[in-house]
């Protein structure tokens, strides 16, 4: 099943890169053309939580704790996404009630569940309805390299195992643009987990030490217990499947079967009845993301345990301080 090439995650840049490099070239003009867009200045304060390469670092979690935050000071924030996977175009704010994970992607689901969230590849647009419905401060996940919307802090969220692979942008290698502007333009940067692939010392001239920010993720069970006295198979349809597998791992849980399918992956009927006979074989039960979950259909839900992941900051005091600093005078 589709995963990012192998290459993308060395250290060296290889002659698979090297045939590529024509092609980054491009991407690179094209990254760097978006920049010249205007963007549109809200009346509210921004907050853009971002990354630099494909697949998954994290950046979702982040938004919900932020969003959770604020809500938790009795501020109003709406959440900003493409709404990838999903065929509505947007603006469109997510009703829970009809949209489903087809119309909106499964993230954008996650999120509406936490506060009023809103989808749209245009997130001026987004940002204009979410205001107009009351938004007192906009969260965009993802969004770094989109520009129709200012933003006024922008998190740059690094994946600590993954880093940024070989260096290279797009298809040379995993990055959406150049590390040396994407680092200029983060107000601060999230280390999620381990720095195990050198990123701070290999980009320590590009950015201040008090920009960075270590973070990591924390896999929970609603059923943990009950978990741990059985085998288990695992199956993610996500941006780094191999991440989540480890969790439950290091959380104590048995894999006899982990099965990787491609990034915001709807689910056959044929692969569906694929996994229940694997389950029924070994005996074990099935387990997998919350984003899989929301793109499960209904009637599969029951036989599937979900997990939960939750930030911890190492130093609790620093989203606090983004706030304060998003929006002072509300004396956060």
């Amino acid at each position: 099943m589709r995963q990012s090439p192998l290459f993308w995650q060395k250290q060296q840049t290889g002659w698979q890169s090297l045939l590529l490099s024509p092609l980054a070239w491009g991407v690179k003009l094209i990254a760097a053309g978006k920049e010249r867009q205007r963007s549109f200045k809200a009346p509210v304060p921004v907050l853009c939580c971002g990354n630099i390469t494909t697949g998954g670092t994290g950046k979702t979690t982040v938004v919900i704790d932020f969003a959770v935050r604020l809500k938790n000071k009795n501020i109003t924030p709406h959440i900003l996404l493409r709404g990838y996977g999903g065929k509505l175009k947007g603006p469109v704010q997510v009703d829970l009630t009809r949209h489903t994970a087809e119309d909106v992607g499964d993230e954008a689901l996650l999120l509406a569940a936490v506060s009023p969230t809103w989808i749209g590849g245009n997130r001026a647009l987004s940002a204009r309805a979410a205001v107009a419905r009351g938004a007192q401060c906009l969260i965009m996940d993802d969004g770094f390299q989109n520009f129709t919307l200012h933003k006024d802090f922008s998190l740059l969220i690094i994946d600590g195992a993954a880093g940024l692979g070989n260096g290279q942008v797009l298809p040379a290698g995993p990055l959406r643009e150049s590390p040396q502007r994407a680092l200029s333009r983060a107000s601060a940067i999230i280390i999620i987990g381990e720095d195990k692939t050198g990123f701070l010392s290999r980009y320590a001239g590009s950015f201040p030490p008090e920009k960075i920010i270590q973070a990591g993720l924390q896999t929970c069970f609603a059923d943990s217990i009950a978990l741990r006295d059985k085998n288990c198979i695992a199956f993610a349809g996500i941006g780094r499947p191999g991440k989540f597998f480890d969790s439950l791992a290091k959380a104590g849980i048995t894999l006899v079967k982990t099965i990787s399918f491609a990034d915001h992956h709807f689910y056959k009927t044929a692969e569906l009845e694929c996994l229940q006979a694997l389950a029924g074989e070994h005996q074990a039960q099935l387990v997998t993301t919350p984003k899989d979950y929301a793109r499960l259909p209904e009637f599969f839900r029951s036989v599937v345990s979900v997990t939960d992941v939750e930030l911890v900051w190492q130093d609790d005091a620093v989203p606090e301080k983004i706030l304060h600093t998003l929006m002072p005078e509300t004396g956060l």
